[in-house]
């Protein structure tokens, strides 16, 4: 069973959101198991604006190409290279060196709770 981890909020459409400032978003290991292994990333760009609930970028795998939502209003600060260059992280650390981009966030949209988003999805709360 995929894990979803107490310390984060999640977003209905499978992104993950943290507490720092500014606050990192990723994927869950829910949407990156289900997405098999991952190829592609396109992330939005350092000073883009992203809004809670709205497209920012995508995620291609072998199976399909999903769409990545923003779980927050704010703008891009950071984009992980890492996850650009070697997408493959995705799937074996979609809590760590798999995170996406940093927000300097100025509102948040409707996020679940680590408990919400199991009982919703089936996954593990660890």
């Amino acid at each position: 069973m995929s894990k979803v981890l107490s310390s984060l909020r999640y977003s209905a459409e499978h992104e993950w959101l943290d507490a720092s400032s500014p606050a990192k978003v990723g994927i869950t290991q829910i949407a990156a198991d289900a997405l098999g292994d991952v190829v592609y990333v396109d992330l939005p760009e350092v000073g883009d604006s992203v809004t809670a609930g709205e497209t920012c970028g995508e995620v291609e795998s072998t199976k399909s190409v999903s769409d990545l939502y923003s779980p927050v209003t704010g703008t891009v600060v950071a984009i992980n290279d890492e996850a650009v260059d070697n997408p493959a992280i995705l799937n074996e650390d979609p809590y760590g060196a798999g995170w996406l981009f940093t927000v300097e966030v100025t509102e948040e949209g409707p996020l679940l709770s680590a408990a919400d988003y199991a009982s919703a999805n089936g996954g593990d709360v660890q």
